[in-house]
């Protein structure tokens, strides 16, 4: 085979990662150097919405899949579906902690600190640690088929209390929320995410979301590897005795 034609199957198989990392330059770039609406007090800070935004919506959405690789596990026993629930996870908590960084940066500029009594910044907190509870929960059991199990159940309860600290507690009138959207103020989209800004906030939101899923791929392939290779040596160790193929 040709070093050309190898090179093209190369970007066939790779090309969502590609598009994934233009995207996301792309709106790092352009947010940076696009115009933006001059608005009272956000001003120049509205262009985090590139960026805190979108990782958020690129956390939810790996939190979403890996809900559904947990359902999936429950229901069909495959350890390989409990696999890609965890590391859809870690990608998830990874984008979470983008986003709760760069929210902070922004409350500096906005509000006047990095902190501050809001109930969608603490309910982006409690639920990162409800997700880092989920990873300790999986590294205290050694025994693969009750840790899959629990940590499923575990992870649906999380992915519902996810939802309703940041997209239902924080949109009750009666809260008082100085989020856009939230507490009885106008969202984003009803008053100035105009078509310039759509144009960098919708790539973004589809490149975080390729690059989650790249991080989950790549850790669930070295998660795959470690587990045949225990299964090889358990194997070798325990002659005439093969891997169920069901549990895979």
């Amino acid at each position: 085979m040709s070093t050309s034609s190898t090179e093209t199957s190369a970007i066939a198989r790779h090309w969502w990662k590609i598009a994934g990392v233009l995207l996301v330059l792309y709106s790092l770039i352009w947010g940076m150097l696009g115009e933006v609406p001059r608005l009272f007090v956000l001003n120049e800070t509205i262009r985090n919405l590139y960026y805190h935004v979108t990782m958020w919506f690129g956390m939810m959405a790996m939190m979403g899949v890996s809900l559904f690789y947990s359902i999936r596990y429950l229901s069909k026993n495959k350890i390989y579906d409990d696999f890609k629930a965890e590391q859809f996870a870690f990608a998830g908590i990874l984008l979470g902690l983008l986003g709760i960084t760069t929210g902070s940066v922004w409350a500096r500029f906005t509000w006047g600190g990095w902190w501050v009594n809001d109930p969608k910044l603490n309910g982006a907190a409690i639920s990162l640690l409800i997700y880092f509870a989920y990873i300790i929960l999986r590294n205290s059991m050694d025994e693969e088929q009750k840790r899959g199990r629990v940590a499923a159940v575990y992870n649906i309860f999380a992915f519902v209390l996810l939802m309703v600290f940041l997209m239902v507690y924080p949109r009750l009138n009666k809260v008082d929320s100085l989020h856009p959207g939230n507490g009885g103020n106008p969202a984003f989209s009803g008053y100035d995410l105009n078509s310039s800004m759509r144009l960098v906030f919708y790539p973004a939101v589809i490149g975080w979301i390729i690059i989650g899923t790249w991080i989950s791929t790549l850790g669930f392939r070295m998660k795959k590897l470690e587990y045949q290779k225990m299964m090889d040596s358990f194997s070798d160790n325990n002659a005439g005795i093969s891997t169920p193929k069901d549990i895979l």
